[in-house]
């Protein structure tokens, strides 16, 4: 039955005689044609069925705004000059069969063999069309043996942009893999989580649902329904579909439906009244103005969909408003359109019937309908589509060294243009239109990927317009595809289970979606799945609100302030003053005796000690966790360092045996070395800890059900305490030397404040390490800061405040020959001899 329009039963004669051809059946004739050089074909389903031929005024209006792009074309002096365009428009009443027809009826040239015997042969170098993807699938399939290329303005199957089936197959819409992933970003972005979908039992509606779904699970969105209609199927099965709408408890319903089955499902949903649903829309009628009548409107009133984006035809309109019978009265196609759009007849066909005859000065300007609705979008993607094959026929027909054709190749002639050929320059189509819109196909014969997302809204007038409220962009980068517009509009809420109250969790239900969930006590220091901002007590009875608790302070020593502020900034004070006094005191014979230039260094370390507990305060952070604990272990091991060469400067001037043999062990640029070799070692090891396994900030749930704890996690436990531990060696290395010093003269007492500063040093690091261990929570950086401030004020006060004391107190002890004790008087000269050791220190 199929091939009864289009087979050709030839009985070939005696040899050398013309085979005598005879067609079986009527041969296909176009609804629309006209004589050109080059003829391109169309397909609409202009009726909406064929047992019952109601004109569709929608695609009729395509098939004009074809003609009205070939006119165009034949009058332009740039595009195709000394060639005309013909055309040859086919209706396939909304149906593959009749699809098949027209495109047998393309490819055979049957009107053509109906009165010329055998010479039929393919009469259209490229069709445009179908509307529906299953038509299109079968025209593609049908074409493509014989190299004919086929542009869809309406196609949106994902399904055709697989070029091992469809390799002459084009549209000038975006495949339904784009729109599907932007109406799953969509769910989500309105928070419906529970939603039903509805789909046409085609392949638009399988193919588009199908990644619909796929995207809208990674978009956290289940479904509760998923349901498919037919125009065909009987009607107790739309029923049944309707009935499962109706007794669903989702709010929102994606319907991923062609225009005619939507048309079937309202009219049950107006049937069954079932209202006080969200309805999302795919591109085929969310633009329909058929669907968004008053009497559709009022149980569907909120709409919301994608759409391509708008484009203005300049002149389309005029030209759509002139058609007129009169212009062609043979067509029984434009008088069937005249008839219908003003509901009169040309002639009475029936005497009973009471129907006004029509004069022919009806208006098509006066009129409101889906022919004539201006903001309809599909007919610019028609325009585009004819203007798409006239540039590929463009190219293929001028001749240029370079451009389409190669030195040796020659000319193609209009009369002999192959489909292949076509194909071929229709892959390398990149142009502009009139509206500055940029026309080109990727290597799937699709363009980019762009769309509006309408939203239905009545009127002050009471009629539905289509809004512009969104955009989304396929071309951009993740998470910039999709923008919203209007953000004032109410939508419902569609959600499987409501979020859980405070003091109760998440439970998943056997069975069910993951959006569908009972909610129970939270178990005890458990956080609740649904916020991640509640604990649940101890008792189970009441969630209790997390606050992250970390160590603050105060920086001010004022009776009310915090005491770790107090301490910092008393130690900073006293420090600055120690500094100020050496200074200022800088020529005395103690300060001199104490080696000036590594006192002054040791106070900056000291200083550098006070500031490093800083660190310690506030929240933590990827760069406060490296630098405290970093800064902390350098900044100790030079205060370390320059304490160990002010003992080994003591040491080895009274140790010398010999006057004189020890000046080179006490020059300054070895004191200078010796500082910067021991806090070079620390920095490399911090160094390694930081780049291998860093300290890194941690919310520390364990210790508290009511509480975060935010701290730093010392990353590597290894570098951690290699860090102290160096810090260790170096204060036990002051301690031993500064002990063996301890009988030195007794008016140098260095040796002595030394000894009692290590002493007060180790004490404090070694109680440290337990209590650091055992310490809870925030407590444990108190800890850390308590042995930073302890241990420098203990190498303050044992080193610095005595001899601040002498300076400022007892200033007839801050001389030469008190500092030295009992120097050795020669006899024969009766002068004072210098001590040997004398040479180690600027007072001598």
């Amino acid at each position: 039955m199929l091939l009864c329009a289009a087979v050709v039963l030839c009985a070939l004669g005696a040899m050398g005689e013309e085979p005598l051809c005879r067609i079986l059946g009527n041969p296909e004739t176009p609804q629309l044609s006209k004589d050109g050089d080059i003829r391109i074909g169309g397909v609409f389903s202009i009726h909406r069925t064929i047992r019952l031929p109601v004109i569709n005024l929608r695609e009729f209006r395509y098939a004009q705004a074809m003609i009205f792009a070939i006119e165009e074309i034949n009058n332009s002096n740039s595009l195709l000059p000394n060639v005309t365009l013909g055309y040859e428009i086919y209706d396939s009443c909304t149906s593959t069969v009749g699809a098949m027809r027209a495109a047998m009826a393309l490819v055979n040239g049957q009107d053509q063999m109906a009165h010329s015997g055998c010479a039929g042969k393919p009469v259209v170098h490229a069709i445009v069309g179908e509307s529906e993807s299953s038509s299109t699938i079968v025209i593609a399939r049908t074409t493509g043996t014989f190299h004919i290329p086929i542009i869809s303005h309406f196609a949106t199957c994902a399904c055709l942009s697989n070029k091992n089936e469809f390799p002459t197959f084009f549209r000038t819409i975006p495949s339904d893999y784009y729109q599907s992933r932007a109406l799953a970003q969509m769910v989500k972005h309105f928070g419906w989580t529970w939603v039903g979908t509805v789909r046409s039992d085609n392949d638009y509606g399988n193919s588009g649902m199908s990644v619909f779904e796929e995207a809208a699970k990674d978009e956290g969105v289940c479904i509760e329904y998923s349901e498919v209609i037919l125009r065909n199927y009987p009607q107790q099965r739309i029923t049944k579909v309707v009935e499962v709408i109706k007794r669903s408890t989702s709010k929102v319903i994606i319907a991923f439906s062609s225009l005619t089955e939507m048309d079937v499902l309202l009219e049950e949903i107006l049937l069954q009244n079932v209202t006080g649903l969200q309805w999302v829309a795919s591109d085929s009628w969310i633009t329909a103005r058929y669907l968004a009548i008053p009497r559709t409107s009022a149980v569907i009133s909120s709409v919301i969909g994608f759409t391509i984006t708008k484009s203005t035809v300049p002149g389309l309109n005029d030209f759509l408003v002139k058609v007129h019978p009169s212009k062609s009265p043979q067509n029984a196609l434009l008088k069937e359109f005249w008839e219908a759009s003003f509901a009169c007849m040309f002639s009475q066909r029936n005497e009973t019937t009471d129907v006004k005859l029509c004069s022919g000065k009806e208006k098509l300007a006066e009129l409101s309908n889906e022919y004539t609705d201006f903001s309809e979008l599909m007919s610019s993607n028609v325009y585009k589509a004819v203007y798409a094959v006239a540039h590929a026929l463009h190219e293929l027909l001028t001749c240029k060294q370079g451009k389409g054709h190669t030195l040796n190749e020659s000319c193609v002639d209009k009369a002999n243009i192959q489909g292949a050929q076509v194909v071929k320059y229709l892959h390398e189509v990149n142009f502009t239109t009139h509206t500055g819109e940029r026309v080109y196909f990727d290597l799937n014969g699709d363009p980019t990927a762009r769309y509006e997302l309408v939203n239905w809204q009545k009127g002050e007038d009471g009629e539905i317009k289509f809004v512009t409220i969104g955009y989304y962009d396929a071309s951009l980068p993740a998470g910039k595809q999709f923008t919203m517009n209007d953000n004032n509009i109410f939508w419902p809420k569609s959600v499987c289970s409501e979020s859980c109250q405070p003091g109760t969790s998440q439970a998943v239900i056997r069975g069910k979606p993951i959006c569908c969930f009972s909610c129970i006590p939270c178990a005890a220091g458990e956080i609740s799945n649904v916020t991640g901002r509640t604990f649940s007590s101890s008792n189970n009875s009441l969630t209790i609100s997390i606050y992250p608790a970390l160590l603050l302070t105060k920086l001010n020593v004022t009776k009310k302030g915090d005491p770790i502020a107090g301490c910092m900034s008393t130690g900073m004070i006293n420090k600055s003053a120690t500094g100020l006094i050496f200074f200022h005191f800088m020529e005395t014979p103690i300060v001199k005796a104490n080696n000036s230039e590594l006192s002054f260094l040791l106070l900056f370390s000291l200083i550098l000690c006070f500031l490093c507990s800083l660190t310690f305060i506030g929240r933590p952070s990827q760069w406060s966790c490296m630098l405290r604990h970093t800064v902390f272990g350098v900044t100790f091991a030079m205060c370390m360092s320059c304490v160990l060469a002010k003992t080994i400067v003591v040491v080895n001037a009274f140790k010398a045996s010999v006057p004189g043999s020890n000046v080179l062990q006490c020059s300054a640029p070895l004191q200078r070395l010796s500082v910067l070799c021991c806090t070079l070692i620390q920095v490399v090891i911090c160094a390694l800890w930081v780049s291998l396994a860093p300290p890194v900030p941690n919310r520390n749930t364990a210790y508290s059900t009511d509480k975060v704890i935010l701290e730093c996690d010392v990353g590597s436990a290894v570098g951690f305490w290699a860090v102290l531990g160096y810090i260790g060696l170096l204060s036990l290395m002051c301690f031993v030397l500064a002990f063996l010093a301890r009988k030195l003269p007794d008016n140098f007492n260095e040796a002595k404040f030394i000894t009692f500063s290590m002493l007060i040093f180790c004490a404090v690091w070694i109680t440290f390490i337990p209590a650091y261990v055992s310490s809870p929570g925030k407590f444990t950086v108190a800890v850390e800061i308590f042995a930073i401030l302890a241990s420098s004020y203990g190498l303050l006060f044992c080193i610095f405040l005595p001899k601040c004391y002498i300076i400022l107190f007892k200033p007839e002890k801050n001389t030469r020959r008190h500092i030295m004790a009992n120097p050795y008087i020669c006899t024969k000269q009766r002068t004072v001899v210098e001590p040997h050791w004398c040479g180690c220190f600027s007072f001598c």
